[in-house]
């Protein structure tokens, strides 16, 4: 067991001042992205994108994916990875939309697809934390797994929702002061989010263990514990963005969450997560969040083909890569 010294204690805080100095600038330097993302979009398309209704539709589209996103950030802190949250959102939107499930209602849909996303991350949990597996090929079985059975559940087939409170969740006349009820969830999930990450012994525990999992086994954390609690906290968050993806799109379909592990991992990376592990910031991830969703927006309406979009996409977690890199390095000097 390594001791610290007085002598390591300034030089400690100088490279946490240094990193948090820097996860400021970042967190300006996607503000400043974002604009000018707007500004490309409202020089381009100015009637559509900058139309109210467009507006609400890009914080609509990237209230579901961000949920998803603080709960990626925490696992991502912690040294882990989670490559079955797109399949966790299918799986719970199909299994909260059978007509056995809609029977219940409001209650019946929100409590089955909670569950659900509970269950996924309860299993990926046990795997990681207790079973010993890396997360990737934890993570990796239960992606298959889920897309298997959403399939199963849906025989290929869209399941329409039918209980009227629900569907009333996604029209204008829902909407608080203009604002859509998936953008008020999304926000009291980032900012509980938040809270948890950088107020609580949680969020710290949740640093310690991605920093340093022997240092922080030797301070008396369970690490273990902390792993299973991380990966039910990512389900929990796939359970409620798949009740927003159903309240958005109407319907549960085996193919919904596609890719919903790429688009979390790179706004989180984006946003200043360390691959690593032992650092995350669930505002930079929120930025990352906005930044992907506005650059979605503007190639549909400017009808330009997916496969730029998606090169355009892995350029930005490149370039968050190499800057992550130096940032770390820089610090360390």
């Amino acid at each position: 067991m390594t001791l610290t010294t007085p002598a390591d204690v300034p030089a400690r805080d100088g490279r946490r001042r240094a990193l948090g100095l820097r996860a400021d600038v970042r967190n300006l330097s996607l503000l400043g992205v974002l604009a000018a993302l707007v500004a490309v979009g409202g020089l381009t398309r100015p009637a559509e994108f900058l139309a109210t209704s467009n507006l609400q539709l890009v914080l609509t589209q990237a209230s579901v994916i961000g949920v998803v996103t603080v709960g990626m950030t925490f696992v991502i802190t912690s040294g882990g990875i989670d490559l079955s949250v797109g399949a966790i959102v299918a799986l719970a939107s199909v299994w909260a939309t059978t007509l056995a499930t809609q029977e219940f209602g409001f209650a019946g849909i929100l409590f089955t697809a909670v569950v659900v996303g509970l269950g996924c991350g309860l299993v990926n949990g046990v795997l990681v934390a207790y079973g010993g597996m890396v997360p990737f090929i934890a993570t990796l079985a239960m992606l298959a797994s889920a897309r298997g059975l959403a399939l199963q559940i849906t025989d290929g087939k869209t399941q329409i929702v039918t209980v009227p409170s629900v569907l009333d969740l996604g029209v204008p006349d829902a909407y608080v002061l203009g604002i859509p009820p998936l953008v008020l969830v999304f926000a009291a999930v980032t900012a509980a989010g938040w809270l948890l990450l950088n107020r609580t012994t949680f969020g710290r525990r949740t640093i310690a263990v991605g920093g340093n999992p022997e240092a922080a086994r030797l301070a008396g954390i369970d690490v273990r514990r902390q792993r299973l609690y991380l990966y039910l906290l990512s389900g929990l968050c796939c359970g409620i963005a798949a009740f927003l993806l159903i309240v958005l799109a109407g319907s549960g379909q085996n193919t919904n969450g596609n890719l919903y592990e790429l688009d979390a991992i790179a706004a989180a990376i984006i946003g200043g997560t360390l691959l690593s592990g032992g650092r995350g910031t669930i505002v930079g991830s929120v930025l990352g969040v906005l930044v992907f969703t506005t650059i979605t927006n503007i190639f549909a309406l400017n009808n330009l083909q997916s496969d730029v979009q998606q090169i355009a996409k892995g350029a930005i977690i490149v370039a968050a890569v190499l800057v992550q890199r130096r940032t770390v390095r820089d610090a360390d000097a």
